[in-house]
């Protein structure tokens, strides 16, 4: 029942937000606009909720990946967002794992630094704004690099500011980590350096910029950031 009144507000959602001028890859929705946030002029879907960032890495994954080849694959879905989960689900071949410390939006209770599930387990990681709400984030990348398959791949997005990551474990106050960190439950602010974090965890890291590389009437269509670059990773030995 849950799902029926889902499909029935997606599409009265389309339907008041119907236009030819954007197209959410995700939901594939045709629509007029997308939404303000903040400074953002063009953040969020008005049909499924997504963001720059997640219709990047669906864009991405359907370019660059094997995640639609039609072979079984498990991937597992950190902090699970709504949008990515309706779609991913759909994915015969895939085994979707979706997983938080919270559980609102997840399948199963994770806590990152202490995964459950064992050596190798996954095909594909998806990690997506978490890391900066992890105090012990190295402890949550080798977690993650030990649970992915050799050969297997990972996505890991952050928000990056700068070139070196800021972090004092001294500073708690919401109001000061808004300040210093962009948001009250974020514990640090990463910089360019946060590929090296991940290869210090085992990772091997490419920073693509699939984004710079779509055309400007492709990035406004899409509602993309042509700055924002992708952290994908693999097992080292």
């Amino acid at each position: 029942m849950r799902y029926f009144f889902r499909y029935c507000l997606d599409g009265i959602r389309k339907i008041l937000n119907a236009g030819v001028e954007h197209e959410c890859p995700i939901c594939k929705s045709r629509v007029r606009k997308f939404r303000r946030m903040g400074t953002r002029p063009s953040a969020r879907c008005p049909v499924c909720g997504s963001l720059e960032r997640h219709r990047l890495i669906w864009l991405y994954c359907r370019a660059r990946t094997d995640l639609f080849d039609g072979r079984r694959k498990r991937l597992l879905h950190v902090a699970p967002e709504p949008c990515l989960t309706r779609e991913l689900r759909r994915i015969d071949a895939l085994e979707y794992v979706g997983a938080d410390l919270q559980g609102h939006h997840a399948m199963v209770k994770m806590d990152v630094t202490a995964i459950q599930f064992g050596d190798a387990s996954f095909d594909v990681i998806l990690c997506n704004h978490v890391l900066e709400h992890v105090p012990e984030d190295g402890k949550a990348m080798r977690e993650l690099r030990r649970v992915l398959k050799p050969g297997g791949w990972a996505i890991m997005q952050v928000p990056i500011k700068g070139e070196t990551t800021q972090e004092d474990p001294a500073v708690t106050s919401a109001a000061e980590r808004t300040r210093l960190y962009g948001q009250h439950d974020h514990v640090r602010q990463y910089g360019r350096d946060y590929a090296q974090r991940l290869r210090a965890a085992g990772f091997l890291v490419e920073v693509d910029t699939y984004a710079a590389g779509l055309t400007p009437s492709q990035r406004e269509r899409y509602g993309v950031l042509a700055d924002e670059d992708l952290y994908c990773c693999a097992r080292s030995a």
